[in-house]
């Protein structure tokens, strides 16, 4: 890898979670390495009717002061996942109410993007306007703000007072990998020094979980749901739904060094483009996500293949999408020391799908991989399709690795695809 100016580098200084295993980073993945399943049969909503009647959902979300009862009450969830994960991650990264009154917030942003918005804002909004007698007058004057996708990065905005870039990326299940390239660019092109980025998503209610369920994504493995997400497994049968946040604090290393900031891996590099296929399924033969890989590859300096040893995979549990991402792998990493020396796994197998949250969620796990030295496993996956039988994928126990660069995987309803880097800190 080549050199690069402290001010072109860009470091991960904090994280932040929303998820079924809760909201701390370390008890996420610590329950990621047992194996748990964060997978629960809907007791939110009836969904006794539906084909499928469970998701891997949160439940008791707690927002504490970060935000006051009267907001709380009316808040899509999506949003208070935005802004509770944000304000977490930033005290984690040493930037407590004082330390953001050190920063320069002019050159602070935000990019949260959610591959929905606020699902059930914008639902009861439609239920209102067809079942009351009143009509439109019954929609909420909050129905369009807080549906629109960008507002949970807008709120985390005004929430912190940053001025900086804040946009709404919205790319499916794609988004959070976007989200993290895009401000990685801003940084290394100078206009930002810090970037809260990651992505959000609260669907697990009546109209997103029907939705997938009319469009057969779903698993309907309702006997045996704890071990619904089954990725590379033949028998799989649809994604499991999730839902969460997964946040991070990035900033240039010049910025982070000046302030001391605790730094936890070093992001570098990522990569994104389009099947221009198909509105849901991929290209069978994987030329678009490869593509997009040797994208990440190039923009991180990677030229020895062996250096990314760690794939956290997109790895839904679909029938089509499990056996085109390995297709797509094994055409980047060909046989030799790049295949031989690397790990694959599948943390979709635990939490389900979190759509436009999924890759914020799985950036973390990489990141507690780097720091912890340890994958955790793929669950479920009992009679593994021969594509993955020449790879290791960490089936069903977690395994100990010195990783020195970990990728990351989302690809997206639209053809949208995305791949990120991070390795250790290294001064």
């Amino acid at each position: 890898m080549t050199e690069r100016d402290p001010s072109q580098r860009v470091v991960i200084t904090g994280m932040g979670v929303a998820s079924c295993f809760g909201q701390d980073p370390e008890e996420y993945y610590q329950q990621l390495l047992k194996g748990t399943s964060g997978v629960s049969m809907i007791e939110k909503f009836d969904a006794s009717n539906m084909s499928t009647q469970f998701a891997a959902y949160i439940k008791d979300y707690d927002v504490g002061e970060y935000i006051d009862r009267k907001n709380a009450r009316r808040m899509d969830d999506c949003l208070k996942y935005a802004v509770v994960s944000s304000r977490q991650a930033l005290e984690r990264a040493g930037l407590d109410n004082a330390g953001l009154e050190s920063l320069d917030k002019k050159r602070c942003g935000v990019l949260v993007g959610s591959g929905m918005g606020g699902l059930t804002v914008f639902q009861d909004g439609v239920k209102n306007h067809f079942t009351s007698k009143k009509g439109h007058k019954a929609i909420s004057p909050f129905f369009i703000p807080y549906a629109i996708t960008n507002m949970g990065g807008a709120m985390v905005g005004m929430d912190l007072g940053f001025m900086g870039p804040n946009y709404s990326i919205s790319t499916a299940c794609a988004t959070a990998n976007y989200c993290f390239t895009a401000a990685a660019d801003h940084i290394k092109n100078g206009h930002a020094d810090l970037i809260v980025a990651g992505g959000v998503e609260a669907p697990v209610i009546p109209t997103g979980i029907g939705g997938f369920i009319a469009c057969r994504a779903l698993s309907s493995n309702n006997e045996e749901f704890q071990s619904a997400s089954r990725p590379w497994d033949k028998k799989r049968d649809g994604f499991v739904m999730g839902e969460g946040a997964g946040v991070l604090i990035m900033e240039s290393l010049e910025h982070a060094m000046k302030r001391g900031a605790p730094i936890v891996a070093e992001y570098l590099g990522g990569g994104v483009n389009c099947d221009a296929h198909h509105m849901t399924e991929p290209r069978q033969d994987g030329l678009g996500v490869s593509g997009c890989i040797e994208l990440a590859l190039d923009d991180a300096g990677i030229t020895e293949r062996e250096q990314v040893n760690y794939i956290n995979c997109h790895a839904t549990s679909t029938p089509a999408g499990d056996v085109a991402e390995v297709l797509a792998v094994k055409k980047v990493f060909t046989a030799g020391a790049a295949r031989e020396g690397l790990h694959m796994n599948g943390t979709k197998s635990m939490i389900g799908h979190a759509l436009g949250a999924a890759g914020g969620l799985e950036a973390v796990a990489c990141l507690k991989a780097l720091e912890h030295g340890e994958l955790h496993p793929t669950m479920n996956c009992d009679d593994p399709e021969e594509v993955i039988s020449d790879i290791d994928c960490v089936l069903g126990k977690s395994k100990k690795v010195n990783v020195t660069a970990a990728m990351s995987n989302s690809f997206g309803f639209g053809g949208h695809n995305s791949s990120v880097i991070f390795g250790p800190y290294k001064e």
